[in-house]
């Protein structure tokens, strides 16, 4: 006992009492607020990065709150310190397309042939993540898949409001296709995705370039774990996975309001489904309902619940939240039939699930060929955590397996 003693002593005279009080903290906010599905096979894990993350926002919300700088500033600073280093038998160039700051990963040994273009979209909600922060996931696509991949750096909000996001990623997939022998890659046959919002950001670039049609088609789309629309968060998996780490069903509606500009104090509202108009719910409902999504996605204690009566201030004041550059979920059927073969990465304990599987039947009702990977034990945000000693999930490794496979088999 008095080595115990001695040893709590000591960390405390290391880390000091303010760290421990942020600890205490995180542990009960974690413990009291968090609910982690019985079927989940590594709670214990996920609950030590769920504290990580609600340390390093507490801290980042203190520091706002003092005027000493963003939340958001706070928490990329943090980011930066996860700085991975390319595999060896890569280049990793930093250049500009179009304007747009990105890095292209290009495998060394030589090609007979150009290879194949991944252009991916780093997810963080638009505000937060880099290409540094997903050098490893990038490197791992391009070393396995023997693929040129360009990350692209797109400008992040509340700096950049969208479409600004967006808007970029579609500017560097044009670059890529209009210069792709320069890079050594076959215009044919390039690829977009990206994970959660940069899932929803290769959505809208595939959907925008079916317009062009002086240029060559896409491949492939890969979409990871997408966040596709903002007209209901009521679906099953908003329900199901609400309080499920890393991202809580509350968490989305805030951190979306702040990402287009908006009031967070809209997110009740939002939540409820009080900004959609009669008329997008007559339109939309029928691409948007969970009589479209398989029966075994709504037996983990789902009720049915109806969107709240259309209050039109509420609307007025987040119109974009149901445009197509945010909720491209609604987008036409006549863009819809044209996409390109689509790999769908969904997690069984994310609260955006059910968007990726909506839009996964839209697009199989008219006939695009559709691969779909689910990760039975996987949670949103888990792509960066395939390697590493203590935050490595298996199932986050799954998921990067199914993206190689998809890639290396077009």
């Amino acid at each position: 006992m008095e080595l115990i003693q001695s040893l709590l002593l000591g960390l405390i005279g290391v880390i000091g009492i303010p760290s421990l009080f942020l600890l205490s903290w995180a542990i009960y906010y974690d413990l009291s607020r968090s609910k982690i599905p019985s079927g989940f096979d590594s709670p214990l894990k996920l609950r030590g990065l769920h504290c990580l993350a609600i340390m390093a926002f507490t801290v980042g919300k203190c520091l706002e709150l003092l005027g000493v700088c963003r939340q958001v500033a706070f928490i990329r600073f943090l980011m930066n310190f996860w700085n991975p280093r390319a595999d060896p038998s890569l280049s990793a160039k930093d250049l500009h397309f179009d304007g747009v700051p990105v890095r292209v990963y290009h495998p060394k040994a030589p090609s007979a042939a150009p290879r194949k273009g991944f252009v991916f979209f780093h997810g963080g909600a638009g505000m937060l993540g880099s290409i540094a922060f997903y050098e490893d996931v990038c490197s791992k696509i391009a070393k396995e898949t023997d693929s040129v991949v360009v990350s692209v750096g797109y400008r992040l909000s509340p700096e950049h409001l969208p479409p600004a996001q967006y808007m970029d990623c579609l500017a560097a997939t044009i670059h890529l296709i209009q210069n792709a022998a320069s890079h050594g890659v076959d215009p044919s046959k390039i690829i977009v995705g990206g994970d959660s919002v940069g899932g929803n950001y290769a959505t809208v670039v595939a959907q925008k370039l079916v317009e062009r049609s002086d240029l060559p088609k896409l491949r492939a789309q890969v979409l990871i774990y997408p966040s596709l629309q903002a007209m209901d968060y009521n679906l099953p998996s908003y329900q199901q996975n609400s309080s499920m780490p890393l991202l809580f069903r509350e968490n989305i509606a805030y951190f979306g309001l702040k990402y287009i500009g908006k009031d967070p104090s809209l997110a009740g509202q939002i939540l409820k489904g009080s900004h959609v108009p009669d008329s997008m719910r007559l339109k939309y409902g029928k691409w948007v309902s969970p009589d479209n999504l398989p029966e075994r996605f709504k037996r983990r204690g789902y009720k049915q619940v109806p969107l709240a009566p259309f209050e039109p201030e509420v609307y007025r004041q987040l119109p974009e939240a149901l445009e197509g550059h945010f909720s491209c979920l609604f987008a036409d059927d006549s863009v819809i039939q044209k996409l390109p073969e689509t790999l769908f990465v969904s997690d069984e304990y994310d609260i955006v699930r059910d968007d990726g599987l909506l839009y996964k039947k839209r697009l199989e009702d008219h006939g695009v060929k559709v691969t779909w990977f689910h990760v039975e034990n996987g949670f949103h945000g888990m792509i960066n955590f395939f390697k590493g000693f203590i935050f490595a999930f298996p199932a986050a490794i799954e998921l990067m397996d199914s993206i190689i496979d998809f890639v290396k088999n077009l």
